[in-house]
């Protein structure tokens, strides 16, 4: 309760809202406590139920709000689902002929149930998977740990945005140093 409480305090505070506003909905403001009519998460929905959702753009209801977010660049599904599935097809046809040329023991290559599994012994595990909802492919690397990948159109590669390394180039990269062999995977 003492979380609600503090969560519903700092609340007009994050969403930049103005009291009348939040007055004019059940909530009033006494010695910088929110104190409410109704149920506590009934105010704070029928509050965020003022904030429209267009094509993954939030609006804000009030001049004093946050500021718009905009997710022109996410991809829609379908388009995500394309590219996701032709990268991740396209990185087991070349690591499949790759394993070919490396004598590692313990390669093994195996895509099911939309993820792909890179064993190399001893050396550690690739994991790459999409993530629908983020519109992401993820990796996990025995070398550089986790990864999430976005799509970047002005590139035209899966980009990690954190250390802004690309997903083809990070995996020649780590291959190569793991297995002594260059791979050309773009």
């Amino acid at each position: 309760m003492a979380t609600a409480s503090r969560f519903l305090r700092k609340l007009p505070r994050f969403l930049k809202l103005s009291p009348t506003l939040l007055r004019s909905n059940g909530v009033r403001f006494s010695s910088n406590l929110i104190q409410c009519s109704i149920e506590p998460l009934d105010s704070f929905w029928r509050i965020g139920s003022r904030i429209s959702h267009d094509s993954f753009t939030i609006r804000s209801f009030s001049s004093q709000g946050p500021a718009s977010v905009d997710y022109s660049s996410v991809l829609q599904e379908d388009e995500f689902h394309k590219l996701a599935n032709f990268t991740i097809n396209h990185l087991l046809e070349k690591i499949e002929d790759y394993g070919d040329n490396v004598q590692i023991d313990g390669f093994d290559i195996d895509y099911g149930n939309e993820v792909l599994t890179l064993k190399l012994g001893s050396l550690g595990t690739y994991v790459l998977n999409k993530q629908t909802p983020n519109r992401q492919i993820w990796m996990s690397s025995p070398v550089s740990g986790p990864s999430r990948f976005d799509w970047d159109r002005d590139a035209n590669a899966w980009i990690y945005r954190r250390t802004e390394a690309k997903l083809h180039k990070l995996l020649e990269e780590e291959l190569e140093n793991l297995c002594g062999e260059p791979i050309q995977l773009s």
